[in-house]
């Protein structure tokens, strides 16, 4: 069986987006309400509408979702996954070179931390950041956005 594509995974929406109660177990974390699980795409739309020189963070994306589907909360697992997911395809389009692919240098972790995770790694994420007028900053082995909240794009759902 073949092995899908970055852009595949980012298509396949598995019947999301959907709005689920939050259960008794995750309810100590997540508190009360609903919770939506957001299709891939929907995430990536989301992290195509930073402009340059802006940012966003998972926490961002996850609270517009959850405004536009009416949700309590955005879920943070799929939420993070979805946008890897989106970084990935992203740099997949890129090197088969798609012009205007997703900015995923622009998603940020919930504080501002940059996600290593994301292609190209931490110094390709930091050359990108740089290049766009950021400035990155190294706390241990982990790097940050340095004053990443003034650049906060606004997200409209």
């Amino acid at each position: 069986m073949k092995k899908k594509s970055w852009r595949e995974k980012l298509a396949d929406s598995k019947g999301c987006p959907k709005v689920c109660p939050i259960d008794d177990t995750k309810s100590k974390r997540w508190g009360t309400g609903t919770f939506v699980i957001p299709a891939p795409m929907e995430v990536d739309g989301l992290m195509r509408h930073v402009p340059k020189r802006k940012l966003t963070t998972i926490d961002y994306l996850r609270k517009a979702l959850a405004t536009r589907h009416g949700a309590t909360i955005g879920c943070p697992l799929t939420t993070g996954i979805f946008a890897w997911i989106a970084a990935h395809a992203s740099a997949e389009a890129e090197a088969a070179g798609v012009k205007r692919s997703t900015a995923y240098w622009r998603t940020l972790k919930s504080n501002g931390e940059l996600n290593p995770k994301y292609p190209g790694g931490i110094e390709g994420l930091k050359e990108r950041l740089v290049s766009e007028g950021h400035t990155v900053i190294q706390k241990g082995k982990r790097y940050f956005v340095e004053d990443y909240e003034m650049s906060l794009a606004n997200l409209e759902p």
